[in-house]
């Protein structure tokens, strides 16, 4: 359990958690949510003891260990799934002990932690986590130096879920994931053996993976029991609720406050109008969540154009020579709201390119109508915006006939206040950069605008919001998001990018998320017909062929210590007069391993037999 009791903490005075608490039930997935810059990273610091608290105390069971992703796995020449493994580092120490210890007893109770913790499995454990996440076989034997930063971070969040720690910390985790890695994630949480806390903005994974939402709001800590869709509806009630007893108490207060008025300094009513003034006092307003505006987007309207915007007629697409996307079949129309699926590294970049026009056709054609304006969003290019500009001098230098009130409007429009209107880029959240670069995508009313997970930095309001200027924006819309809400909420047509091919997928996105879930869950037989019963996956033969392996090498190991010491004890120097207490020495390490060996026998029995079955 997870105890948080009465916790304040400050920011260079400002105080941002104030007398807090909150109790997390063991085995709990717990959603922690609130505006961006209300405190939730600065929570998990206090969580882990990295910054010290003002009041109070957050207690956690004794021995429990608490994990979180680090900052990114490093650029090593270690290969992906040796990074995975080493996250374990119990088991990398028991190993390591194993092919030194000499004990008997010892090696017996190293054996049985090793067996308790799942040693002889970890390879196959860590090589189906990192599939999970998008690593193919191959990838996962290259060095972690051979990716970029947001796939390393795809490998440190594979080492924090491997080493399964009783309290998992996961700050955003979706954020470098495509649409199937994060939906494999919320399947795998769901399963999640152990306590854990999510900062999310993405509403299906806080409504399929967590059993309750911890809010942060005011400075202080609110525990809600079930999905973030009932956290919605529970909170909205209650603001509701608070409004109405308010509005009341204001309205008691006026009367109250007119009749004060009216006989204040009328002698004979002195007294009842120093009675009421007490009343006054004595009324007390309910706090309610200090509600911010929704930031709205506000999209400028293109004209129509003649269908279609965009035809491809046999068109494909690549890099040096090599083609990643063939025989291109498509027709983008302007009422068109188009969802790109499909795992990262199929060509949804490719397709993007290729119809924005970065991408030249290296075969076939691609027509788009005269007068097409086309806006593109993708996170790369929010590093090219000029970290020492302010999103004024953005706008003065690509709108310069425009002036300094036309400037704050945009802005305006894209949620970007007064202030952050002239603080440079660098200083900027990463939402306000992203609502910047929306703003630069959609400068020139483009008539198809292509977003490539546009909300990565963006809170849930902010993706509200985004969803709402999508649905009245009348141009094109393609998008690429692991967010299944915005998809849902947007997209009319869906297009599966897999095998260097796009092809329409016509079932909807519930029945994608389901055929993805699908294939990765293990073979199961049928009861009805068990000699059809599927043949397990290559992953679970790996870890049966793992498990008989090690299982062999304890034998082996406690065959070796058997022999040294059947010939200690038949050493004739041994049982000479005096020697009784060493005699007993050895004879007992000899029941020892004989005991280990008899228990190691049985477990390699059993491997056996389970591969046997699984027809290894």
């Amino acid at each position: 359990m997870l105890r948080i009791d009465d916790i304040s903490y400050s920011v260079e005075g400002r105080p941002l958690i104030e007398h807090a608490s909150a109790v997390i039930p063991e085995g709990h997935k717990v959603g922690l949510v609130g505006r961006n810059g209300t405190g939730k990273t600065t929570l998990f610091r206090l969580i882990r003891g990295e910054l010290t608290l003002e009041t109070g105390e957050i207690s956690v069971p004794k021995g429990a260990r608490i994990g979180g992703v680090a900052q990114e796995a490093p650029a090593s020449d270690v290969s992906l799934i040796d990074t995975v493994l080493a996250a374990d580092t119990e088991r990398a120490a028991l190993l390591a002990e194993n092919e030194t210890a000499t004990d008997p007893h010892r090696i017996a109770e190293i054996q049985t932690r090793l067996a308790d913790i799942d040693a002889w499995s970890a390879e196959a454990r860590a090589a189906a986590i990192l599939k999970g996440l998008g690593f193919d076989d191959e990838a996962q034997t290259r060095a972690c130096a051979d990716f970029s930063g947001g796939w390393r971070m795809r490998v440190a969040l594979a080492a924090v879920l491997f080493s399964r720690p009783d309290l998992l910390l996961l700050d955003e985790p979706t954020n470098y994931l495509d649409l199937e890695g994060a939906l494999w994630l919320e399947s795998y949480l769901a399963r999640y053996p152990h306590t854990v806390i999510i900062v999310s903005h993405d509403r299906e994974l806080l409504n399929r993976a967590v059993s309750g939402i911890l809010h942060l709001e005011d400075r202080k800590l609110t525990y809600y029991s079930g999905p973030y869709d009932t956290f919605a509806e529970t909170r909205a009630a209650r603001i509701a609720v608070a409004e109405a007893e308010n509005r009341k108490s204001e309205a008691r207060r006026a009367h109250l406050q007119s009749f004060v008025d009216r006989f204040r300094y009328k002698e004979s009513k002195a007294k009842q109008a120093q009675a009421r003034l007490k009343m006054i006092d004595r009324i007390k307003f309910i706090s309610t969540p200090q509600e911010a505006a929704l930031r709205r987007f506000s999209f400028p309207e293109p004209e129509e154009l003649s269908p279609p915007i965009v035809n491809m007629e046999g068109a494909s697409a690549g890099y040096g020579g090599r083609t990643v996307l063939g025989r291109l079949t498509l027709r983008i129309d302007q009422d068109d709201r188009i969802a790109l699926l499909g795992k990262n590294g199929e060509g949804k970049s490719t397709l993007a390119k290729l119809i924005v026009g970065e991408l030249e056709p290296m075969a076939g054609r691609v027509l788009r109508t005269p007068k097409l304006r086309i806006g593109y969003f993708a996170q790369h290019q929010m590093d090219v915006l000029r970290p020492d500009e302010t999103p004024l001098d953005t706008l003065r230098r690509l709108r310069p006939d425009e002036g300094p009130g036309k400037w704050r409007a945009r802005l305006s429009g894209f949620g970007l206040t007064a202030d952050q209107a002239e603080t440079t880029v660098s200083r900027l959240s990463g939402g306000q950069k992203a609502r910047l670069t929306l703003l630069l995508a959609t400068l020139d009313a483009p008539h198809l605008l292509i977003l490539d997970e546009p909300t990565n930095h963006l809170d849930i309001e902010s993706r509200e919001a985004l969803v709402e200027a999508l649905t009245a924006y009348s141009g094109a819309v393609v998008l690429v998001s692991h967010d299944m809400h915005l998809l849902s909420m947007v997209a009319d047509r869906l297009w599966l990018v897999k095998g260097g091919r796009v092809t329409p997928f016509d079932d909807d996105l519930e029945a994608y998320r389901k055929l993805l879930l699908a294939a990765d869950a293990p073979a199961r037989p049928d009861k009805a017909k068990p000699e059809a019963a599927k043949k397990p996956d290559r992953d679970a033969l790996m870890a049966l062929r793992a498990e008989v392996r090690k299982c062999e090498a304890r034998v082996e190991t406690l065959e070796e210590m058997r022999a040294k010491l059947d010939e200690k004890l038949a050493d004739p120097a041994l049982y000479e007069p005096g020697k009784a207490g060493e005699i007993a020495k050895w004879q007992k390490k000899h029941a020892e391993v004989m005991d280990g060996l008899e228990r190691a026998e049985a477990l390699w029995v059993t491997a056996q037999e389970r591969l046997d079955a699984a027809g290894g």
